[in-house]
């Protein structure tokens, strides 16, 4: 399992596959899942969103994501988990978070990944502040996943 924060922007395919070939035995895995959660240029009905900001507690939220990361291994057969999260200056179309989850099969891994980046979206201690046409806002909830909600995950 692994956890980064970091700064940089990062290429989520290129990450996937380095930290796959470094860390999944090969032939080992029937299933690998993947989100990565992009910047997008409107939000709550307001069009023309130029950047966001994303603030974090350093410290925490490295050990808030270890944890859930962690109850994800416990809770579903998986193999491993992996984020990368951003954090700072972030532009349109740049990747925010990927979340990887490997596993013998799919069903494990496609579980514990939503639960991953649903508890990282409610929960983790990360602030939004956004670039707006009239000035900035910060954002004070993120979008709902009505299925998680439904499912109790």
């Amino acid at each position: 399992m692994k956890v980064v924060v970091q700064v940089e922007n990062f290429d989520p395919w290129v990450e996937m596959k380095n930290y796959q070939d470094a860390n999944i035995p090969a032939g080992k895995h029937g299933g690998s899942v993947t989100f990565i959660g992009s910047m997008r240029d409107f939000n709550e009905g307001v069009d023309g969103i130029a950047s966001m900001y994303l603030d974090h507690y350093p410290g925490m939220t490295e050990k808030h994501l270890e944890r859930v990361c962690q109850e994800a291994l416990d809770r579903w057969d998986v193999m491993d988990a992996f984020v990368i999260h951003r954090v700072g200056d972030i532009q349109p179309d740049e990747a925010i978070v990927l979340v990887g989850v490997w596993s013998e099969h799919r069903s494990a891994a496609f579980d514990a990944c939503r639960f991953i980046i649903n508890d990282l979206k409610h929960r983790a201690p990360f602030w939004k502040k956004e670039t707006r046409p009239e000035g900035e806002h910060w954002v004070e909830k993120n979008t709902q996943d009505d299925q998680a909600t439904n499912s109790g995950s």
